[in-house]
């Protein structure tokens, strides 16, 4: 999953879902000894919640749609589709508004960015100042941020663009699969949160 979508599996808590956006920022278990327990926590599930994207049968259907060679990226795309599914029907998933749900957390975001790892610290104000969360309601923008990402990437970034025709080639079949495969994501994220004491790895 996305940064929205990990976002709206920790809210309320806006330092939950900072620890639910550090878990693409923070890595290995060493690391986490310098945030918060809740933080931390956030970090693992973000962690689980991932593995369990990767295995669920929804996602590998969906990632067989994507021709050979491009299936390794097609995960990437993937989740930046599913943000844009998540944030086109907000209203299927929360009563509170996508802007009044990204602008205080945006605040939050700003208010601890001297405490953010590297590259979090570097492009959170961007984040904030092109609303990159409320963006993903625009559908050209999943190819905006695929394209983005790619550039970041050491090799193969082509393989990871050429993804875009896949998704739009499969596109009603995938964006069906998010909305069977994410009410048992929000299921499975409820069951883990019960859990006491969370563990993870």
């Amino acid at each position: 999953m996305n940064y929205l979508a990990h976002l709206y599996l920790a809210r309320p808590d806006h330092e939950a879902m900072l620890g639910a956006l550090l878990g693409d920022f923070v890595f290995g278990m060493a690391a986490l000894q310098d945030w918060s327990p809740v933080v931390r926590r956030e970090i693992l599930l973000h962690r689980r919640i991932d593995r369990y994207t990767d295995e669920h049968p929804q996602v590998a259907q969906a990632r067989s749609l994507f021709g050979d060679g491009r299936r390794r990226y097609a995960g990437i795309a993937l989740d930046v589709y599913y943000d844009h599914c998540l944030a086109r029907d907000w209203a299927r998933y929360s009563e509170l508004p996508l802007d009044a749900f990204t602008a205080p957390f945006y605040a939050y975001l700003l208010a601890r960015r001297e405490e953010l790892p590297g590259r979090l610290h570097a492009i959170a104000p961007r984040i904030a100042a092109h609303d990159w969360l409320g963006s993903y309601r625009e559908r050209g923008n999943v190819d905006l941020a695929v394209t983005r990402i790619a550039t970041r990437l050491s090799r193969n970034g082509d393989r990871l663009v050429a993804c875009l025709d896949d998704l739009r080639r499969h596109e009603a079949e995938i964006a069906a699969g998010f909305d069977a495969f994410f009410p048992q994501l929000v299921a499975h994220v409820a069951a883990l949160r019960q859990q006491a004491p969370f563990t993870a790895e």
